[in-house]
């Protein structure tokens, strides 16, 4: 009975020696395990391997995963491995790695032929059984008329030459497109709508570059769930349950640092209304909500901005109608949830004065919120930081700062 997968990465994760652990495993189960393992862990492994174990590896690999594999590994290993591959491989992995990891052309895969819609079907059998006393690899055939692409031809119709209609366009299976520097979310919505179907990367010029197949688009899709999660909890998102103590410290420690900057900015704002709050303690019982609303609100500002600036959408350039729109929204919900807090505050409390205190305090931090949650992201994104992982931390300090700060002032100010 073989040992389950996830045993054995984590027994690679904890070994001192996660090379020879690795290589210790049969051929048939070492590509499973590597590409599940986190890419850190990943490097452990080739660091471990020399580089004629490695050549061995990557021979096994189709080009797609061997680039992958490459491409974790440095340039002089790069060169050392890729020359003394045979020809054919070395050329489509030098291909591939000239391509964005994240990109459309990164996922995708070099076998397949082009042929024209002219052609009969036992021209296309020939060819396909050419490709495949060269390569070992059955090709996906796709139907062109000039630079078109009509469509895939499927593979069991090549059974029928000689037999069926002369014409293939009639067996074409409709195959949608994607440029090649696309982002692999816009390749992943594609495959959503297109669930059945291999997607077909096009150069600039309409020409055909490669096919990305579905285990590598499920894969993509399993990383982007992994990611959404982490973005939303400022993760770093190529940490991985089985990364070492150290690892995690080191992906972690500096967001952690600067939030722990900004509690201490909020203590001080809270600090400067010391003799308020001594005078009205009912003010503490109340600041948690203000705190709480402020980075909800945030947050989820926040997430429509990443997710724009994911898909291109926004930049900070052209961003300004959607900063007003988050701090239009921001302030319309804080009418709605302030206006219930402060009808709550006034008839627990048997103060409406506090009650307009509370609910003017969560309608301004809203509107705070809204603007936060949309500009920091912008700004860390044309500063060059993923906003995704770093935006949350700015925008819980702005909030709970400049919420305490509005909620206290107001208070001295209108209940003392």
């Amino acid at each position: 009975m073989q040992e389950p997968t996830v045993d054995i990465q984590r027994q690679i994760a904890i070994s001192e020696t996660p090379g020879a652990e690795f290589q210790a495993l049969p051929w048939t189960r070492q590509r499973v395990v590597f590409f599940q393992l986190p890419e850190s862990i990943q490097r452990d492994v080739l660091d471990g391997m020399d580089r004629q174990e490695i050549r061995q590896f990557v021979r096994r690999l189709d080009p797609d995963d061997a680039t992958d594999a490459i491409g974790l590994l440095d340039g002089d290993a790069q060169e050392a491995v890729l020359g003394r591959l045979d020809a054919d491989r070395r050329e489509r992995i030098e291909f591939l790695l000239k391509f964005s990891p994240d990109s459309a052309a990164g996922m995708m895969d070099l076998d397949y032929v082009t042929v024209d819609r002219d052609h009969g079907s036992e021209e296309v059998a020939r060819l396909v059984r050419r490709y495949e006393a060269r390569t070992g690899r059955f090709p996906t055939v796709l139907v062109t008329d000039g630079d078109e692409v009509l469509g895939e031809l499927p593979g069991h119709t090549l059974a029928l030459a000689g037999h069926g209609p002369a014409d293939i366009t009639e067996y074409l299976r409709p195959t949608p497109t994607v440029r090649y520097a696309q982002p692999n979310s816009e390749v992943i919505a594609v495959f959503r709508a297109n669930p059945q179907s291999k997607i077909v990367v096009l150069d600039e010029d309409d020409r055909i570059l490669g096919v990305i197949y579905a285990d590598d688009l499920l894969r993509a899709i399993e990383e982007e769930a992994g990611q959404t999660l982490y973005e939303f909890t400022g993760v770093d998102e190529q940490e991985s349950v089985l990364d070492g103590a150290l690892e995690k410290i080191r992906r972690r420690y500096k967001w952690l640092i600067i939030n722990l900057g900004g509690g201490f900015l909020a203590a001080a704002t809270v600090g400067l209304f010391e003799e308020t709050i001594a005078a009205l303690t009912l003010l503490a019982i109340y600041m948690p909500i203000v705190a709480g609303m402020g980075g909800n609100a945030g947050t989820q500002s926040m997430a429509v901005t990443v997710r724009g600036i994911a898909l291109d959408q926004i930049s900070l350039r052209t961003g300004r109608r959607a900063i007003g729109n988050e701090v239009l929204a921001g302030g319309a919900n804080g009418v709605i949830t302030g206006g219930i807090v402060a009808v709550i505050a006034t008839l627990v409390n048997q103060s409406p004065l506090f009650g307009l205190v509370i609910g003017i305090a969560m309608v301004l931090n809203l509107v705070i919120a809204g603007f936060f949650g949309a500009l920091v992201p912008l700004s860390l994104d044309r500063l060059g930081y993923d906003p995704a992982t770093s935006a949350t931390v700015f925008i819980t300090m702005a909030t709970d700062v400049l919420g305490f700060f509005i909620f206290l002032g107001l208070a001295q100010i209108v209940l003392l």
